[in-house]
């Protein structure tokens, strides 16, 4: 006999099929979000989360020469350590099982439950983890900036070769948008501005309603809202961190030379193995000793694999079927440590960003989660004007890094 179609049944069989296992449904093609962790805090008054970071060594230290004892000492310079302030972004979409759907999913057993509901909830986790691998490259960037001519009949949008990148527009029928000026204070979308469709040989994206202000160079494509959109309220993501030369996270990156990235230009060419090798000796210059990790467009991916036999690794770990087939990364040595290279179809073709996973963290009050806050165990919800129930994916985070010079942009890739 079926189950009742209740809250609590549809709470019990979910925590039941999905409690231990939705690791299993992130998809691999975000790359960021698993490799760098995701560490829990307590938010203090503000909801700020606080994160001390070296911003410079000691260097109260005294020579004398080898014959000479009881030597004065020189005082005490004392290195500089600071507080950051980190302030997480929440991020929350909803969707709906209708009463059809969760009836039809109550055969009596958790396996009935898994097959009527596996379809909606494996799609909310990729939707909510694409999203969040985009705000880990490109939030308080924005999602393209716009060259001169951008426009064809109001509403067709071509996107700059150099900020192109597939995984930003696969499946983004029907997701609003809005374009705002290089200032932000100006938005040039009509309301409730969607995407209708992506061309990706052309680049080009049709939306609808349209614009309602011409577009100019500069302009920027955000995640769009009928209440709130991305500009704003993102948090910053490597793009930005590295890039920034004001103050962020609450420290000045023109004060202290160790929280300021650095840039690499590729001279409007391929990237090579000897181009990442002169990017990453910037990051040398200013401590980097670290193994770091190479995120690049898959378009910039081929010409690396095509330029492969340069310094591969060679030792113990060595497998053919890494380098030579080049199924998922290239890892090579270089003078700071192992360097691996990987794919995303999130990067823009013009860049690639060299990072040190290990000066990364997430932190905020919860990662990727079903749970309602303050509600243990309820995850889904009566909706009060339609025949459904709403299940809801939260998450409350922000991208941190302890250490922006051991990280570098490599601009200008062609």
């Amino acid at each position: 006999m079926a189950l009742a179609n209740t809250t609590a049944t549809l709470n019990g069989l979910f925590k039941e099929v999905y409690a231990k296992n939705l690791v299993n449904l992130i998809p691999d093609g975000v790359k960021l979000l698993t490799k760098i962790p995701f560490a829990k805090r307590e938010a203090t008054l503000g909801s700020l989360y606080h994160q001390p970071v070296i911003l410079g060594h000691e260097h109260g230290v005294t020579f004398a020469a080898g014959d000479v004892d009881a030597f004065a000492l020189n005082v005490s310079v004392a290195g500089q350590i600071k507080d950051a302030t980190v302030q997480g972004t929440q991020l929350v979409l909803r969707s709906v099982l209708g009463l059809a759907a969760a009836s039809r999913s109550m055969g009596g057993d958790a396996k009935a439950f898994m097959q009527g509901t596996k379809f909606l909830v494996s799609n909310m986790l990729r939707s909510v983890t694409k999203k969040l691998e985009i705000e880990m490259l490109y939030g308080q960037v924005g999602y393209a900036t716009l060259d001169a001519v951008v426009a064809i009949a109001g509403t067709v949008l071509q996107i700059p070769d150099s900020e192109w990148a597939p995984g930003i527009w696969a499946g983004g029928e029907g997701m609003p948008i809005e374009i705002r000026d290089s200032t932000g204070a100006t938005v040039k979308t009509a309301a409730n501005t969607k995407i209708v469709s992506v061309d990706f040989s052309t680049r080009q994206i049709t939306i609808a309603p349209g614009l309602a202000l011409a577009t100019a160079s500069g302009d920027v494509i955000w995640h769009g809202g009928d209440v709130s959109s991305a500009y704003g309220n993102e948090f910053p993501g490597i793009h930005k961190i590295v890039t920034n030369t004001g103050v962020l996270f609450g420290i000045n990156a023109t004060t202290y030379s160790l929280f300021r990235g650095n840039s690499y230009d590729a001279l409007a060419g391929p990237l090579s193995f000897a181009k990442v090798q002169e990017a990453i000796s910037k990051a040398v210059e200013k401590g980097l000793d670290n193994d770091v990790l190479v995120i690049v467009n898959p378009l910039t991916w081929t010409d690396l694999l095509n330029d492969q036999a340069a310094l591969r690794m060679q030792d113990s770990s060595y497998s053919t079927a890494k380098s030579e087939q080049g199924s998922k990364e290239l890892c090579f040595y270089g003078q700071a440590g192992k360097i691996e290279i990987v794919p995303s179809m999130y990067c823009k073709q013009g860049f690639s960003y060299v990072i040190t996973p290990d000066e990364f963290m997430r932190i905020g009050s919860t990662d990727v989660t079903f749970q309602r806050p303050g509600k243990e165990g309820e995850f889904f919800r009566d909706m009060d004007n339609s025949a459904g129930y709403e299940l809801r994916c939260y998450c409350d985070q922000s991208l941190f890094c302890s250490a922006p010079a051991k990280n570098v942009l490599i601009y200008n890739i062609v």
